[in-house]
């Protein structure tokens, strides 16, 4: 790669990493008043868009460690937002749904993130939003391409 490529990538992620600093500093700070973390707004976020996933799946979606997800779930089920019962089908297996109060609180934090998004679409016309849904689709495509030893498939 040229240092002129190289150079235009290295704003290119540069962008990338302030725009994300950004674009999760209003829901950071909120998180804080609640004394809940930026995992556990992942975590409401997901099971708001699955209501009674399991826990295996949000696993599996957020991919973190069993280890990682229990004192989070843990406390979003103390602190009231969330439930943890056993499902219908296999009282092994805990499903995950949220309450009132942890609608609210993702609904709070997630239409920080959506009201910027659509301000920014619709100020970069129609085309942006499909562009950069094709970009970040690329994004988790090559990542998704990957063995587990890093080589690509």
């Amino acid at each position: 790669m040229d240092k002129n490529r190289e150079d235009q990538l290295n704003e290119t992620l540069m962008l990338f990493y302030f725009a994300y600093r950004t674009f999760i500093k209003e829901p950071d700070r909120i998180l804080s008043q609640h004394g809940i973390h930026r995992l556990h707004h992942r975590i409401l976020f997901f099971v708001a868009r699955q209501p009674n996933i399991s826990v295996h799946e949000l696993l599996d979606t957020l991919e973190v460690t069993k280890q990682a997800l229990h004192a989070p779930t843990r406390q979003l089920v103390e602190m009231g937002y969330m439930t943890s019962e056993p499902a219908s089908h296999d009282r092994r297996v805990r499903e995950l749904k949220l309450t009132e109060k942890g609608e609210a609180l993702e609904r709070q934090l997630s239409d920080v993130q959506r009201g910027k998004m659509n301000e920014i679409f619709e100020s970069m016309g129609s085309d942006s939003e499909e562009t950069w849904k094709e970009v970040m689709k690329s994004i988790i495509a090559v990542d998704e391409s990957k063995t587990e030893d890093g080589s690509t498939t």
